[in-house]
């Protein structure tokens, strides 16, 4: 298995050289070159394993210059010795009959980027010991909330590596920022932005792009890489829940085999819903994939019209992870429907930097709006789905769940569809506590500061509140520098002392 870029298709390189590098030098992003099959019979065999044997035998199609043992170390290094609350590592939860929950936020983070971040640094620092031999990478990130803590934890003191994290500083919810900026470890590092998660992650892209920085680190023997979902090291785990949620259907009876669902995703950077898409086309039975938008619209847009346009109005909402203009990985889903175009793509990412927007080819919307649907959720029905989910359900669920929920039963009502479906819930409810609790609390008041509101959620729910967030109470914080998006490279620099 090899893979090219979106931008340069005559790029050939191995699935250690991808991860490692994150990103190809010439802005494009990885791509595997053949997208491998399952059949209904693997399907079967991987119904009768666990997850962690799931994820080996997925990932080896993937990552074919892993040996076993390699791909054996890094999967159970990530899911095993007690790293997720739950023994099944991505339960699903039914909301009701047709319609299961995928939890996704059993992880030491609370997030669903656990289920790729625990093993990203193993991937990596495994790949860099094959395609860059000796020097220590220097992991970047920009973070809209749920990543950055995720890698910063997964990176925590891993021989070799660095972390630097770049977060909008009004743009994360209070325990997200909390969770970053009181983060141990001898490696990590963590910057504010003045500015939001789009300015963050452009910022975090031309520092890629910067030669003189590139090199100013090769003399120290450093070299960047990414753990935000454009590195295809941050991609692939997360097919692996999406297959193993069908065969979780399977094993239990609500569907049969070669039946098909539709899959919901909360959605922002794209990454998450493309991995569902990658699933379909290795051959995973899925009648929709429908992307869920938070008032930040512009994939919905996108999906209705064909134009994708990031000059608009930007919002600051409930559901931060998902405060985002620009979607990153749309990139790779129009690589695939445009044929592997990469002139075309190219163009497409050049009119988007300059001009703001762009449409594609008619054949290309023809064929993303017979896979996709699409649907946005403002705060006002954030709030109202949560409060009707918890009343109605007895299931709690966090803000950007409940995008999702909305944007489900809004399609299901429209289209009649009620092929079974699988919501991908992405965060713990309690990481997001001031504003579930706005939704459930009929006068809207909550006293105290953001651990008081963790009791509250706790008692007037009765559900419990993740240790580690609790935790937090008692932890100093270490890191409060903040810098413009315009200064990101001096403070890269600052923060590795060089």
């Amino acid at each position: 298995m090899f893979y090219t870029s979106t931008r340069d298709s005559n790029v050939h390189v191995t699935a250690s050289q991808a991860i490692t590098a994150g990103i190809s030098a010439d802005g494009g992003l990885f791509v595997p070159e053949i997208i491998p099959q399952i059949s209904l019979d693997d399907l079967s065999k991987l119904s009768e394993m666990d997850y962690v044997e799931r994820a080996k035998t997925i990932l080896s199609l993937y990552l074919t210059d892993f040996t076993a043992q390699e791909l054996d170390e890094c999967v159970k290094g990530a899911y095993t010795g007690g790293k997720f609350s739950d023994e099944k590592i991505a339960p699903l939860v039914e909301l009701y009959e047709g319609v299961e929950v995928l939890e996704l936020w059993k992880g030491p983070t609370c997030a669903f980027k656990d289920m790729a971040l625990q093993l990203l640094p193993q991937l990596l620092t495994t790949s860099a010991k094959r395609a860059a031999p000796g020097k220590d990478i220097v992991i970047l990130v920009a973070t809209s909330g749920d990543t950055g803590k995720a890698a910063l934890e997964g990176f925590k003191d891993v021989p070799g590596t660095k972390i630097l994290v770049f977060y909008p500083s009004d743009g994360v919810s209070p325990v997200q920022k909390l969770q970053m900026t009181t983060q141990e470890g001898d490696n990590v590092s963590v910057c504010a932005i003045e500015g939001n998660f789009d300015d963050a992650q452009n910022g975090v892209k031309a520092i890629f792009a910067n030669k003189a920085m590139a090199a100013k680190l090769e003399e120290q023997n450093l070299m960047f890489s990414s753990a935000n979902s454009i590195n295809w090291g941050r991609l692939v785990p997360q097919i692996v829940y999406y297959i193993s949620a069908y065969c979780d259907l399977t094993a239990k009876g609500s569907i049969n085999l070669g039946d098909k669902i539709n899959i919901v995703v909360p959605t922002g950077n794209f990454g998450n819903i493309l991995a569902a898409y990658y699933a379909m086309e290795m051959g995973l039975p899925v009648n929709k994939l429908i992307c869920a938008s938070n008032a930040n619209n512009v994939l919905t847009e996108f999906f209705e019209t064909g134009r994708y346009n990031r000059l608009r109005d930007f919002y600051a909402t409930a559901s931060p992870s998902m405060d985002i203009l620009i979607s990153s990985n749309l990139e790779r889903l129009l690589y695939l429907l445009s044929g592997k175009d990469d002139t075309y793509i190219k163009s497409l990412m050049g009119q988007l930097a300059e001009t703001g927007k762009y449409t594609i080819r008619a054949d290309m919307q023809t064929k993303i709006q017979a896979i996709f649907a699409a649907g946005y959720c403002d705060d006002t029905d954030t709030k109202a789905t949560i409060a009707a989910t918890f009343k109605q359900r007895a299931y709690l669920c966090d803000t950007h769940t409940a995008v999702a929920v909305h944007v489900y039963e809004h399609y299901r009502t429209l289209t009649s569809d009620t092929t079974p479906a699988v919501i991908a819930s992405t965060a713990s409810p309690f990481k997001f506590s001031a504003s579930v609790l706005a939704a459930l609390k009929t006068d809207n008041a909550s006293q105290g500061d953001e651990f008081a509101m963790l009791d509250e959620l706790a008692t007037l729910t009765g559900e419990v509140c993740p240790p580690q967030l609790t935790g937090l109470k008692e932890k100093p914080v270490r890191f409060t520098g903040v810098c413009t998006k315009e200064s990101m490279a001096e403070a890269v620099l600052d923060m590795l002392k060089l």
